[in-house]
């Protein structure tokens, strides 16, 4: 095992923790996010979406064959919460600063993750 893949495990366990968490708790207190959501100007169904994305996308980073398509997901939704702190939330993009952690190692996860090329001495011949 090679030094990027371990690295590439050890980050996506973090984040997997982190956003199984996250999604977990949206959707065991959904009465309380949905007002969340809402106070944001946000429908109260996407309290349900981000917080069932996140669990499932949570679980897909440690799928190596959908680590980098859960990582685009989780990417989107990290784009959406780093506009809604810019936009929406009294501190502005200061209270952003995790989310913005997130989106760099999801990011990160995503580039570490890519297929090798084949080289010349890796080629069937």
């Amino acid at each position: 095992m090679n030094i990027r893949n371990i690295i590439a495990w050890v980050l996506a366990v973090l984040l997997a923790v982190v956003f199984i968490k996250s999604g977990f708790d949206k959707l065991s207190d959904l009465d309380k996010t949905t007002g969340m959501f809402g106070s944001m100007g946000l429908p109260g169904w996407m309290a349900a979406l981000v917080g069932g994305a996140e669990l499932l996308g949570g679980i897909g980073l440690l799928v190596p064959r959908t680590t980098r398509l859960a990582a685009l997901g989780l990417m989107a939704i990290m784009l959406g919460a780093v506009v809604m702190h810019a936009t929406k939330i009294p501190g502005g993009i200061s209270g952003g600063t995790f989310a913005i952690g997130l989106l760099v190692g999801l990011a990160i996860l995503y580039f570490l993750r890519r297929p090798e090329p084949l080289t010349t001495d890796r080629m069937a011949v």
